[in-house]
């Protein structure tokens, strides 16, 4: 069997059971196994010949439980940094309170990291669209990549009627004001809902409001804005570079 001893022993524990057992004089013994009479007197008042663990019995503390107690509490509650715990605990509980001390008592009641005892974040609410009254659609438009077999590019018009996600699309050849146009007169005949209000973005298949790389007030005279002033539609513009106001169909892009 393998036995741990320590570095600097000079005997085992059959020379310890040896020792105590042994009825010679103290001096015999010591020249025996080369120990000191302290050694030789330890040994024979043991019943047990194994080295004992060195591990501290009785914590050194300068807190008595009751102090303990109340810091604990106020770690708990306060959720105080170690630093003012101690200035706290040396002004009303024990001003001969080290900063190792406090923290080893926090760490004997599972209260040290203080991270852990701050209140978990409540998670913010995934946003949904609201309850909105029929009648708003958003339309966009997203090129498609070109197939092998295709010679022509393909722009993909999307309109999404806001409240019941009704959804209408139509293939143009390109994205101009011409084939804007023409997707919502076909979109006003096919939409089961009577459409009011229409949100595009400041495209210029849609809006004259775009002039170099500065914005200003669409004059109503694009084609686009002629035909919604012909259906009785109100048409409203994003917010320059916000694609997310028109963020409904922007999401049926990312998912289709």
């Amino acid at each position: 069997m393998m036995i741990a001893l320590h570095q600097q022993a000079r005997t085992t524990p059959l020379i310890r059971a040896e020792i105590a057992a042994s009825d010679e004089p103290v001096s015999t013994l010591m020249q025996r196994f080369g120990v000191t009479a302290a050694t030789v007197r330890k040994w024979r008042q043991r019943t047990a010949f194994h080295d004992r663990s060195h591990t501290a019995q009785r914590l050194q503390t300068t807190l008595n439980p009751a102090q303990e107690a109340i810091l604990v509490y106020l770690r708990t509650t306060l959720l105080l940094p170690l630093d003012d715990l101690l200035a706290v605990t040396r002004e009303f509980l024990c001003p001969q309170a080290s900063r190792s001390g406090v923290d080893r008592c926090l760490r004997r009641y599972g209260v040290s990291n203080l991270q852990a005892l701050l209140p978990a974040k409540a998670l913010a609410p995934h946003k949904t669209f609201k309850t909105y009254v029929p009648g708003c659609v958003h339309v966009d438009v997203k090129y498609l990549p070109q197939m092998a077999d295709e010679h022509t590019r393909r722009y993909l018009f999307v309109a999404i009627e806001r409240a019941t996600r009704w959804v209408y699309i139509a293939l143009k050849a390109d994205k101009s004001a011409r084939s804007a146009t023409a997707f919502l007169t076909a979109l006003q005949r096919a939409c089961p809902i009577k459409i009011t209000r229409l949100l595009t973005d400041n495209g210029k298949e849609f809006t004259d409001r775009l002039y170099g790389r500065r914005g200003r007030d669409a004059s109503g005279q694009h084609a686009f804005d002629q035909r919604c002033a012909a259906l009785g539609i109100e048409h409203r513009l994003t917010g320059i570079r916000k694609p997310q106001t028109n963020g409904m169909v922007e999401r049926f892009f990312g998912t289709h």
